[in-house]
């Protein structure tokens, strides 16, 4: 008699990120913000979820996601938000969800220190895209290319600030 009983697929990996810590324990500048990777899943179908963390006001340029959706859930400080024709800001507590496909832009523009998670699904190459512009301390260089070759357009300049 055979035995066709399967082993059960182990179960995914459970990981616990301190506060104010990177899940790789290392450090990420984006010039005005720092970033932490606080859970990122194997593979681009993924998951992938970043704290950024900013002490000057300032943001990415406006851009899109061709495969990707994104969350914001403000912990601190004031936002200003652009997804397709709406414009908000996000206080602590708020959220909002960006559909792939569809242009936005943010910044921090508060007084205080700001804080926010994002959450990128699936994770696409989003992880990837974080760890080559964090080597240079700057926002995210507006090179088209750059934002291509890791599933975005880059449509615009970022927020102005005051």
């Amino acid at each position: 008699m055979n035995d066709t009983t399967a082993a059960p697929d182990p179960l995914p990996p459970i990981y616990r990120v301190a506060a104010g810590q990177d899940r790789s324990g290392e450090h990420r500048g984006l010039g005005v913000s720092t970033i932490e990777f606080k859970v990122s899943t194997p593979g681009e179908n993924g998951l992938f979820i970043l704290e950024n963390t900013f002490h000057a006001k300032g943001g990415p340029a406006r851009h899109l996601h061709y495969e990707q959706d994104e969350w914001f859930y403000a912990l601190e400080g004031e936002f200003a938000i652009e997804v397709g024709k709406e414009r908000m800001r996000l206080l602590p507590g708020d959220s909002l969800f960006a559909p792939r496909r569809v242009p936005h832009v943010w910044a921090h523009v508060g007084a205080e220190r700001g804080r926010m998670l994002i959450v990128f699904s699936p994770a696409g190459q989003m992880e990837a895209f974080f760890r080559e512009v964090t080597k240079a301390n700057a926002m995210p260089p507006q090179d088209p290319d750059l934002w291509r070759a890791h599933g975005m357009e880059l449509l615009g300049p970022p927020l102005p600030v005051e």
